[in-house]
């Protein structure tokens, strides 16, 4: 098992709280965490027909199986059992007595917020970080990253992305859609996910998304909303600081992961994204959502946005940590180029002061007026950096903490 960053966040928040909840794409390696962090807890699938018709037809004495709590997968499958759960944790008042895994936002989020809540900690795992692969030692060039992409099959087991992500696709992806919403149509489905591919990096036009899939505004809006939901894709919000300027309105689209991006927009292999268009929004897709892991491994709370005025100047991602604002511009070439700072240094004269970084598809590493310039391996730095906090040297394999 390669160590995952969200191990020390687990063991932590098992402390202080009765539930923790693990979240997550599916096959983002939330089971193989869970049960290698808390492996003195016993385990259970609800994905299993007769252990699901149990809990929902019996739940005081399906929990009662399991008096020092234990390691629940696919916990929104039941949804009654979240109010029994409730019961048990504030009667007894053990921490880390649970622990819930699920793969959809809407069913486990929900069920938590309307009974758990201030009961669950709560942690967001995705596929591999950069720096999970570089302590593994399978960190491979940049162009092969783009188009493999980072979910642990792939990784492990050497899956090629071709099979791996249309098996995804098939498998997963349009089951959660199945069972959250009726799709009559799963062709016109399947090309609305390839057209939010081809436009990952790119602000959000839903009417236009809409018109080119033959659908409507509010199907478009709703179809986001179950890729968000599936952990398929994000929506980064624009900055509300305006300078004096208006600003767009609209938010950025991302894919969590850029192996899946790549082959939904048709990328065939690693060399085609280096001669490719898609390129670029491949290396900011894969960029923003390290940022997005860094946040969530470590259960930070500072929001991430971009920031973009009607006159047309543009921040890829700005980490706001309250009173500071952390501006990061991101390039996908391998030379640095004169007019890649120009973004950057206008925004800070702007802030009045500061700083921020450049991180680009390079290895060189160098310091200009205010803005530090690093290559792409060292985007771990630069997000602690930006989020304050140093980023760590490594990570210990993951171990169980005492029984509460």
């Amino acid at each position: 098992m390669i160590p995952r960053a969200a191990a020390a966040t687990l063991r932590r928040l098992a402390g202080y709280y009765p539930v923790v909840a693990l979240t997550g794409p599916r096959q983002s390696g939330k089971t193989t965490l869970a049960r290698a962090v808390f492996a003195h807890k016993p385990y259970v699938s609800l994905e299993d027909p007769d252990t699901r018709h149990f809990a929902q037809g019996d739940p005081r004495r399906f929990l009662a199986q399991y008096p020092d709590g234990a390691v629940i997968d696919e916990a929104q499958r039941v949804p009654d059992l979240f109010s029994y759960l409730q019961t048990r944790v504030d009667a007894e008042r053990k921490l880390g007595q649970f622990v819930l895994t699920g793969s959809q936002q809407f069913g486990l989020l929900s069920g938590i917020s309307q009974t758990l809540a201030g009961r669950v900690g709560l942690v967001h795992l995705l596929p591999f970080c950069l720096t999970e692969l570089a302590t593994a030692r399978k960190l491979p060039d940049l162009e092969t990253m783009l188009w493999r992409g980072q979910y642990p099959p792939v990784i492990d087991r050497a899956v090629p992305p071709g099979d791996w992500y249309a098996d995804y696709v098939a498998t997963y992806i349009e089951r959660d859609v199945r069972q959250m919403v009726n799709v009559r149509d799963l062709g016109t489905f399947r090309r609305f996910v390839r057209m939010c591919a081809a436009r990952t990096g790119q602000t959000l036009n839903l009417s236009g998304l809409a018109a080119d899939c033959g659908i409507t505004h509010n199907t478009a809006k709703a179809w986001i909303s179950i890729l968000e939901a599936s952990y398929v894709l994000f929506l980064l919000p624009p900055h509300a600081r305006n300078f004096g300027k208006r600003l767009v309105k609209a938010p950025k689209l991302y894919f969590y992961d850029c192996g899946l991006a790549a082959w939904l927009a048709g990328v065939q292999s690693a060399g085609e994204i280096g001669l490719g268009a898609m390129r670029g929004p491949l290396f900011e897709t894969w960029a923003v959502a390290e940022f997005v892991k860094f946040r969530a491994n470590r259960a930070l709370s500072p929001a991430l946005y971009f920031w973009r005025n009607n006159h047309g100047d543009e921040i890829d991602l700005l980490v706001d940590r309250g009173e500071l604002l952390y501006p990061v511009e991101f390039k996908a070439g391998q030379t640095i180029a004169g007019d890649w700072l120009a973004p950057l240094q206008k925004f800070l004269r702007l802030a009045a002061g500061g700083e921020g970084a450049l991180l680009y598809g390079g290895a060189t590493a160098q310091a200009r007026e205010s803005v530090s310039i690093h290559g792409w391996k060292e985007i771990e730095s630069v997000a602690g950096r930006a989020f304050g906090v140093a980023p760590a040297n490594g990570f210990r394999s993951p171990r169980a903490p005492r029984p509460a």
